[in-house]
């Protein structure tokens, strides 16, 4: 059997990384030989320090240990979850989901819970931060069950109130919880284990519980064959003095130098000969001629440089082999890197996992897709997506997840009015996506509310009379609603006054004055003393149809105010 590949998922502060580093640095200070390999990408702990570390929580329940440790991916979130992937879902076996036992779950842990729905990846919540309860006597290390044994009843009832209300929040989510040492049943319910990352009180239960699972309930899918490597691209850069690596996460058979292997690329697949494998252990780089999974490696080859993170790599044993799985990874990044002739939003992302992961979150949300790519932000993205909005305003946007911004494309983006969501956390691209959508929708109904006609009642101020006619220019307080040039004039009796020439305010014409503003304005029949007085109440001419459209229509655009006015103007109006 192979190590277990578990990655850590969770909101923002709730602990992630904390945790990998209380494990890493629990198990370096066993002073063990060869105690945690800090691969590439991953941390191994052999199976020996494992036993060591659950040995207080033998006296509670028993574990059996026939896996050879336990590999945790070092770059916790979705990131990382999302790159390790191969065909129809994830390599990780398990997943941890911290989650702040006082906060409980917030906005990226629905996000983290849902990824792991999506691919069905089986989970453990830590329950972190135990250590900030109330009165919670800290005991360095301990397991949690002798640790909460030694807690006062007020401090254990506080902690137990925390853990039924994080077992209420995860039955929302259609997932069955409890305690981990109450479950009965791994596979229907979710173990929650109460860990403190600052203190180590819960780590010997956290590993406890997932070497049991990983080897009682994914025994099968964790044998690995002796044959040809199979591993997923978590990074690809260019090193100084290495020059373009690829660090791969091997979660199947085996990979030496000298081996030809097939990886995936923005334009189909690719191949080339392993020049070396490093393997980082520690705080040093070591070359290795070979290495089986599963592990973390640093591949030095040619041909790296297009490489794609997120890509499955394999090694082909011989040429009809490497045609073969070459035609499979083609298809594979074909189906999730396209571009239609259709109506969608542009997706530009940092890996193949994240197009992938948030293509599938899209769906979820019915949001069309157009474009989904790798790589940067450019001026052709901010060309297409105008193109998008000149047929639907509501899909002329880009989302991009962890990418850069060309400097062309922003200045393009500036003057074109194009939206471009960039953000490093999924949820929020999608928040931020229904919140423009939302924007647009008000800015489309307020576009179509200006081809009526508007209510508006206005005053003439006493003593601002600029000229008598031809036309009459006079100062007017508008009361209530709105005014704008070419609205036609009427009185109290439904007489038409004239029609509105301009609005000025300061020297500067305007193209609209609302509620409380004390503008000039110009009417063109208007004259001084025979139809205009000081101190009259003037309205806004509304045509009958405009009337029934806006009460009908746009009653929510209007303020209770306006409405009032829209029948005020209409009892007017029937005079005529």
């Amino acid at each position: 059997m192979r190590c277990p590949i578990i990655v850590t998922l969770g909101h923002i502060d709730h602990g992630k990384t904390t945790l990998l580093d209380r494990i890493r640095k629990t198990t370096i200070a066993l002073k063990e030989p060869g105690a945690i390999t800090q691969s590439v990408g991953a941390s191994e702990v052999p199976i020996e320090i494992i036993k060591k570390l659950c040995a207080p929580v033998s006296k509670y329940f028993k574990v059996e240990f026939n896996i050879p440790g336990l590999l945790f991916i070092d770059t916790p979130g979705h990131e990382s979850f999302t790159n390790l992937r191969r065909r129809g879902g994830s390599i990780a076996d398990l997943s941890i989901l911290v989650v702040d036992i006082s906060q409980g779950i917030q906005k990226q842990t629905e996000e983290c819970i849902e990824i792991l729905r999506e691919y069905k990846t089986p989970f453990v919540v830590a329950a972190n931060k135990i250590d900030l309860i109330t009165g919670w006597k800290k005991q360095e290390g301990e397991c949690f069950l002798k640790s909460f044994s030694m807690q006062a009843p007020t401090v254990q009832n506080a902690l137990e109130e925390k853990i039924y209300s994080l077992i209420g929040d995860l039955s929302r989510y259609g997932f069955e919880a409890e305690r981990f040492d109450r479950v009965k049943d791994f596979t229907r319910t979710v173990a929650i284990v109460p860990v403190s990352a600052k203190t180590g009180e819960g780590i010997p239960e956290l590993l406890s519980i997932i070497s049991g699972i990983a080897q009682k309930y994914l025994s099968s899918s964790l044998k690995s064959e002796a044959g040809p490597g199979k591993g997923s691209i978590l990074e690809a850069k260019f090193e100084k003095g290495l020059g373009y690596t690829i660090d791969v996460i091997l979660y199947d058979g085996e990979i030496k130098v000298g081996d030809l292997i097939v990886f995936g690329t923005r334009n189909g697949a690719s191949f080339t000969k392993v020049r070396g494998i490093l393997k980082k252990r520690i705080n040093k780089f070591e070359y290795v001629n070979s290495s089986a999974a599963a592990s973390g490696i640093k591949i030095l080859a040619d041909g790296l440089e297009n490489a794609l993170p997120g890509s499955e790599v394999f090694v082909a044993r011989n040429e009809s082999e490497k045609e073969e799985l070459a035609k499979k990874i083609s298809q594979e990044i074909s189906e999730i890197l396209f571009e239609k002739d259709e109506i969608g939003v542009i997706l530009k992302c940092d890996t193949l996992g994240s197009v992938e992961a948030i293509l599938k979150l899209l769906k979820k949300e019915n949001i069309l897709v157009r474009k989904a790519d790798v790589g940067q932000v450019t001026k052709n993205d901010v060309m297409e997506a105008l193109s998008i909005k000149e047929k639907d305003r509501y899909h002329g946007v880009i989302l991009s997840f962890n990418v850069n911004i060309t400097e062309d494309a922003m200045k393009e983006a500036e003057q074109k009015k194009i939206r471009i969501i960039n953000t490093n956390v999924i949820y929020s691209l999608i928040e931020q996506y229904r919140a423009f959508v939302e924007e647009e929708k008000k800015i489309a109904e307020e576009e179509a509310l200006q081809r009526f006609v508007l209510p508006g009642k206005i005053r003439v101020l006493p003593g601002c009379c600029f000229r008598i006619s031809k036309p009459l220019i006079c100062g007017v307080e508008v009361l209530i609603g709105k005014i704008k040039p070419d609205y036609q004039l009427i009185d109290e009796n439904g007489n038409i006054i004239g029609r509105i020439k301009s609005i000025q305010s300061e020297k500067k014409s305007l193209d609209i004055a609302k509620a409380g503003d004390k503008v000039a304005i110009s009417i063109d029949e208007g004259v001084f003393k025979k139809n205009v007085f000081e101190d009259q109440i003037l309205y806004n001419f509304i045509p009958k149809k405009d009337i029934e459209i806006l009460l009908e229509k746009y009653k929510d655009q209007l303020s209770g105010a306006e409405i009032d006015l829209i029948n005020e103007i209409k009892r007017i109006t029937r005079r005529i």
